[in-house]
Formats: structure tokens, sequence, C-alpha cells
């Protein structure tokens, strides 16, 4: 089928009042069962891909199997880098064949941050590249980027409209009190000021670290205006417990497939509950 562009698949998700599921890949059994899921589901998906991935497979590696997953897919995928944090990362990435790149200067005073995204963008635009960028910091581990809880500081709806019309970015990660990595407590969002974001700011705007939130404060941030929805975590869970249950009940299994397999189908189940909570089931 003929694959549609970040900016489509995302204008159709704000205009449909749904988001589209953002899922990190990490070997090709993580990546087989978000596809299978969201054929299962007619979904559009984001195959995403972070920074620590690519220097534990090789870019090449990594992408291969995400354009390969993309490319045998009967639904839209789009091949996402996450959390990119240099401009070197950005061109490689734009060279490899990514459809869209996520620039994370969010620690960078607002200023700085402004110009590394305008300098990003304007590499990427030619390219047909999509850009995504962060403004306030969302807390928690995400790899090698570590925000403390000091740091952390949610999204100032006046920066916003600033950084949107000075970078010309094509999504706009928020912070609005979700973390990366595992919560300790339940995240309470700050749906006001998305909804104040949202009013104000016309691209897309972007749910980080939605893995632990209540399926419902995601719906409810789905419903004030969130695009975009990005999960990691809860399919390292699954693959992790999975891998554990079968290793252990199998101690003189050998084949790496036969302890691999059975994560693939608990990963494509927790994909296709968050397909289902996004809204963007049948949306392919």
């Amino acid at each position: 089928m003929k694959n549609k562009s970040m900016q489509q698949l995302l204008a159709e998700a704000q205009k449909g009042g749904y988001a589209v599921g953002a899922f990190n890949i990490h070997t090709m059994e993580v990546a087989q069962a978000i596809i299978a899921a969201a054929e299962a589901e007619r979904a559009p998906v984001i195959l995403q891909i972070n920074q620590g991935t690519i220097q534990y497979a090789g870019i090449e590696y990594i992408t291969a199997i995400a354009k390969t997953a993309q490319s045998l897919a009967s639904v839209p995928v789009i091949v996402h880098l996450d959390h990119g944090t240099s401009y070197e990362m950005m061109a490689a990435c734009i060279r490899h064949g990514f459809d869209s790149i996520m620039i994370d200067a969010s620690k960078l005073p607002l200023a700085e941050n402004i110009a590394l995204v305008r300098k990003v963008v304007e590499l990427a635009h030619p390219a047909g590249v999509a850009v995504e960028a962060e403004l306030g910091k969302v807390g928690g581990v995400e790899d090698d980027i570590v925000v403390s809880e000091e740091e952390a500081g949610l999204t100032d709806p006046d920066e916003a409209v600033q950084f949107v019309q000075e970078t010309g970015v094509d999504s706009l990660a928020v912070a609005i009190g979700t973390a990366h990595g595992v919560y300790k407590g339940v995240p309470r969002l700050d749906f006001e000021r998305l909804e104040e974001i949202r009013k104000r700011v016309p691209i897309p705007l972007v749910l980080h670290g939605a893995s632990g939130v209540p399926d419902e404060a995601v719906r409810e941030a789905v419903a004030r205006g969130i695009c975009k929805v990005n999960i990691s975590t809860e399919l390292k869970q699954p693959f992790a417990a999975t891998l554990r249950k079968t290793a252990v009940e199998n101690l003189d299994e050998i084949d790496p497939r036969k302890l691999l397999g059975p994560t693939k189908e608990a990963m494509s189940e927790v994909v296709r509950a968050k397909i289902r909570l996004c809204g963007c089931a049948g949306k392919a």
C-alpha cells in the first residue's frame, strides 16, 4: 500500500479526534509484534527507534528491520527517531531513510532549543522528513537521557506558541506531568495546561511517558488534543516477563526462537489494547 507521511497521519488524527500509537522497537520480535497488532486492529502505527537502540544494534541493522516491517505491512507505518539529541544523529537518520525524527533539545535554554530545532527543520524538510521537538522537560529515564524530578518542568503555553512559530516544527511533545520509565505513584496530568496549549498551538501534540498512565487519563489527554502517544516501558515489561517464564519452564531449551517467540504474542496484546485506547483502531 502507498504509505503516508507523519504529517498526513497526525493531521488525520488531529481532525478525527484520536491519537496514533508510537511504540519503541529494540529487536526484530518487538517490531513484528507491533505490526501484527496494528494489522489485527487495522490501525496506522509508528515504529520508534531511540539512540540507545541505534547504539546497541547499529543504525543499519535496526533501520533495516523497521523498514522491512514497513514495506511488508498492509497498514500505514512510520519509522521515527525517538529522542535524538544531536544534529549529527538527525543527519544520520535522514540518510538511512527515517520518515520522521525527534530532536530533543529540551534541556537547553529556550533560545538554544529553538535555534537547534530550526536548524534540524531546515535539514529535514527538504528531504521530506517530519520533525518532532520537545518543550518543557518530561522527567524520568529514556535510555541515556535522564531528567530528575527537580529538573522536570511543565510546558509553558506562551513559550509553546513562540517555539512553534520560530522553529517550523511539525509536532510538539509537551510536558504535562508524565515521566519516562516506571512510575513510583499514579501520575497526575495537567489537562488544563494541555487544553490551553491545544487552543493556541495549531500543530499536533505528543504525549511522552504514557506507559503506566491510567487508561482514563490517556483517553482524556487524547480528547483534549494529543495526537501521538508514546509507549516503550509497557512493551519491555511483557517481553521480560514472558522471556523469564519461558526460560524457567524450559530450562533445557537452547533454541533462541523458542525462547523469544512467545514474547511476540504477549507484546501484541498490549499494543492492541493501546491502539484501541488511542482510538486509532480501524483508521488504517
